[in-house]
């Protein structure tokens, strides 16, 4: 309940509406104080009520200001076209100048965007039915041909989309009513309507071309695009969102190098960063103008066995390693608590099909050499292959290394320079690290990493149950059988997959304790790129 709801609730709504309109010219709460005991309210309670006003307005978005924020990097590739963006800063800018069919909550749950309604008998064919109302940026009215526009384009090569292997899936796009289109896929997916709320999937009108101007239905308007250096977006006036966005204008700038990027934010220079560094933290909210914002269980750091070769092909050898984490500590000393404890299994926390009955498997030395002595791996050195490519690698590898080292185990880390490490190293050693972002749907994560024929499969794990249970969750439509589906193969992966997941990483943006209005969506930091429309500034 909001101290909004709870102040109406014990006044009557004349004296909520005098209060608060008091309240937006400026009151004070000794002003408040001063009406409800002129109205006949006992001292001691009005003081309460005066407190609870005040705290409620502060929570009401106003409308107005303008804010610099500021994203790791920009460069010339920048672009305003959803298909091509691969960059946190286009993401942003994706975000503010165009919508989506749908949109994703905070436990990446599909939400009606762009499309009011969207329903399937068979999780093959979809049909969305598009909001009423709604206009581009230019005036032009949304209809189903700018939605088969933007969804078709990917499915060109031509495009060169990003997103084009997720595009695949679908068969057709087709306008089926004067606000209605329908997708046809080549096979089931119950994901669709997340998979539309991602930025790649943002609608643009029919026969785009030139993207410069970006063009499309979002909160706000673009007034400048100069890639790598900056962006201002302006409030777009007939926002089919009522009262939506809240700011005047936004600029977006890229600036690589944290330290950079904080200090100008402890000058007053910015007023939102992204990817703040834990050991950052104290000093942004020391400030005592400034804060942070931590959104959880974004990637993990996992160590990979591979399953196909010495000595991750013994299964004790795998298990040794995974009771080896000391889960707790490492989260502790190395992101200084900015993250979650996790369990081998790649579907975090905030995720809806995350299964939290799976056991948390200790850190057990005891365990650890039990299993070591059945693998009978020898006493010669194993190379574990780490990178500050891969974050905090380096340092779980140290202190694996000397836990190790107790039980006799010789772990030899073999620290390889960040440049190159993905093309040269990832996946290509029997025990090394990989760093993963989550994505925005189980399935992806299962099926990227996991799955037996996956270009990505960084253990080189195969296992057919597996990939008979993930086809059968990607169809299901029943979310409680979808959910044990996911749940079952979760087990799998921390049973007997080849890789092993200590914590899961937090997103860290700082910024003014004026702005307000972010909350997490778990596909990235900055509310999954889309703050935007949702940040307001507290006139404090």
């Amino acid at each position: 309940m909001t101290d909004r709801t709870t102040f109406d609730q014990l006044v009557s709504p004349e004296e909520s509406r005098h209060v608060f309109a008091a309240l937006q010219r400026g009151a004070s709460r000794r002003d408040v104080l001063a009406m409800l005991v002129a109205g006949g309210m006992q001292a001691a309670l009005a003081g309460g009520m005066a407190t609870l006003a005040t705290k409620a307005q502060a929570q009401t978005p106003r409308k107005g200001g303008r804010i610099t924020v500021a994203s790791m990097a920009s460069g010339v590739n920048d672009t305003l076209d959803p298909a091509k963006q691969a960059a946190h800063i286009d993401y942003c800018r994706g975000f503010m100048f165009y919508n989506g069919l749908t949109s994703l909550d905070s436990s990446l749950a599909p939400k009606p965007s762009l499309a009011e309604e969207f329903t399937t008998q068979d999780a093959k064919t979809w049909v969305f039915k598009l909001r009423k109302g709604v206009t581009f940026h230019d005036g032009k009215p949304l209809t189903p041909a700018d939605v088969v526009f933007s969804m078709m384009r990917h499915k060109d090569a031509a495009t060169a989309s990003r997103a084009k292997v997720l595009a695949d899936q679908i068969e057709s796009v087709t306008a089926s009513g004067p606000n209605e289109v329908t997708f046809r896929l080549v096979a089931p997916n119950a994901d669709l309507p997340v998979i539309l709320g991602t930025y790649h999937f943002h609608i643009v009108k029919d026969g785009t071309t030139d993207f410069n101007a970006g063009i499309g239905t979002g909160p706000y308007k673009v007034k400048e695009f100069k890639p790598g250096v900056r962006s201002i977006a302006v409030r777009n006036e007939n926002y089919w969102k009522p009262n939506r966005p809240y700011l005047d204008e936004i600029e977006l700038v890229g600036i690589t190098d944290e330290s950079a990027r904080v200090n100008a934010l402890l000058a007053g220079q910015l007023d939102l960063v992204s990817s703040v560094s834990p050991r950052s933290v104290d000093r942004v909210v020391a400030s005592g103008k400034h804060t942070v914002f931590e959104t959880k269980a974004l990637s993990y750091t996992d160590l990979i066995m591979r399953r196909d070769s010495s000595p991750g092909n013994n299964p004790d050898f795998v298990l040794a390693m995974k009771h080896l984490f000391n889960r707790e500590q490492l989260l502790k000393s190395i992101q200084l608590g900015r993250g979650v404890v996790a369990n081998d299994q790649p579907i975090a926390p905030n995720n809806r099909f995350y299964f939290k009955g799976l056991p948390q498997r200790p850190y057990d030395p005891d365990k650890a050499k039990w299993h070591l002595q059945k693998a009978n791996v020898g006493s010669a050195p194993i190379p574990v292959v780490a990178s500050p490519a891969a974050t905090n690698s380096v340092e779980i590898a140290l202190v694996m290394q000397h836990a190790a080292r107790q039980l006799g185990l010789n772990l030899d880390v073999k620290r390889m320079p960040a440049d190159g490490y993905w093309s040269t190293h990832w996946m290509k050693h029997p025990v090394g690290f990989g760093n993963i972002n989550v994505r925005p749907t189980a399935d992806l994560a299962l099926t990227l990493f996991f799955k037996s024929d996956a270009p990505w499969n960084e253990a080189g794990w195969k296992n057919e149950k597996f990939d008979q249970l993930l086809v059968a969750a990607r169809g299901e439509t029943d979310q409680a059988k979808r959910a044990q589906l996911y749940a079952d193969m979760q087990v799998i992966v921390h049973n007997e997959g080849g890789i092993g997941i200590p914590m899961f990483l937090s997103a860290l943006d700082g910024h003014s304790s004026k702005l307000k209005g972010l909350v997490p969506v778990p596909v990235g930091g900055m509310m999954g790129n889309a703050f935007a429309e949702h940040v307001w500034l507290d006139a404090a």
